[in-house]
């Protein structure tokens, strides 16, 4: 067994939703990559950001996690997100599929480490072992959530490849900054680029933190963050920073992209989700559930509170939810 005893966010084999489209879908991925052999990433093509024609990513499936409701489907994930770099709104999924290059993509990781490396990013998924599939919800601060099949890694073996010094508390993230390929950056200079994101050594250091690399059994689209983005699925979605460029070992509490925008009035560093403490403009004691449109209750930690609550012991004076 993985686990000697299920997490809250793992429910009996006998009360899973079914997902046997989805898995009949990877298997169908699988036998068109031919040749390509299980965790052998550095052989895959990565050409080519079209999401129709992603290719199919190799990775061994967790079944440490699992979900409480069904997969959202890949159409309604691709055109359904945030990222404004290609604009303020939900229909970006096509300006950024057209317009963000993910392939090459250098990728820096510095600051207080005893090995700083910069490196493509497939040189990077290559130098972190095998690839695994894990099945996480995902909450908007907007109130709205859904389900992934993400592909990655986990943080810390990230962390592992560089050996950061005692010192170095925060690892801080910042997404590309190219306004030539971003029309975005350009139309709205009056936000803070490039986004930054950050997050303690300790939240690093949980397994749940992950680097997604792909999704739905394929490189991870353009809309999504491609080629290389993050998952926090016990905080709100706008931590999960995509596209990013730039990993750094800081001992200063970096100032994350929406709490400079938001002067710590709307959105925090901290960003766990909690539904007993509003946004400034909004309940977060439901959400709405994409595909379905069913409104459920949230949850503390976003359902993930037996595997990241005590990372916050002793965190009374700070506001550690929004």
């Amino acid at each position: 067994m993985l686990i000697k005893s299920d997490p809250s966010w793992v429910i009996k084999e006998n009360q899973a939703t079914p997902e046997g489209a989805y898995l009949n879908r990877r298997t169908l991925m699988k036998g068109l990559a031919g040749s390509i052999a299980l965790g052998s990433v550095a052989q895959i093509n990565m050409a080519g950001s079209a999401q129709e024609g992603r290719a199919p990513l190799a990775s061994t499936h967790n079944d440490a996690y699992t979900l409480d409701r069904e997969l959202t489907p890949e159409d309604v994930n691709l055109k359904y997100n945030n990222f404004y770099e290609f604009g303020s709104h939900k229909r970006i999924s096509d300006n950024a599929e057209q317009n963000l290059k993910p392939r090459p993509w250098e990728v820096v990781i510095d600051g207080m480490v005893n090995k700083p490396i910069t490196l493509d990013v497939d040189e990077l998924i290559s130098k972190v072992g095998g690839l695994e599939e894990r099945l996480y919800r995902h909450r908007c601060v907007e109130a709205w959530s859904m389900t992934v099949p993400w592909i990655g890694f986990p943080v810390k073996k990230l962390v592992d490849l560089v050996d950061p010094l005692g010192s170095a508390k925060y690892l801080r993230m910042e997404t590309f900054n190219d306004a030539s390929m971003a029309d975005g950056i350009a139309s709205q200079p009056w936000y803070p680029w490039p986004y930054v994101e950050g997050i303690t050594m300790a939240e690093a250091g949980n397994d749940l933190a992950f680097l997604a690399v792909g999704a739905y059994g394929k490189q991870i689209a353009n809309s999504m963050g491609a080629p290389i983005r993050l998952h926090m699925p016990w905080k709100y979605g706008f931590k999960s920073i995509k596209s990013i460029v730039r990993f750094s070992f800081v001992e200063e509490r970096p100032v994350s992209y929406w709490e400079e925008i938001s002067d710590g009035r709307e959105y925090g560093f901290w960003a766990n989700v909690n539904p007993e403490v509003p946004h400034a403009r909004w309940s977060q004691a439901n959400e709405t559930v994409l595909h379905t449109q069913e409104r459920v209750p949230t949850l503390l930690y976003n359902g993930y509170g037996e595997q990241v609550a005590d990372l916050y012991t002793g965190m009374e004076n700070e506001k550690i939810f929004y």
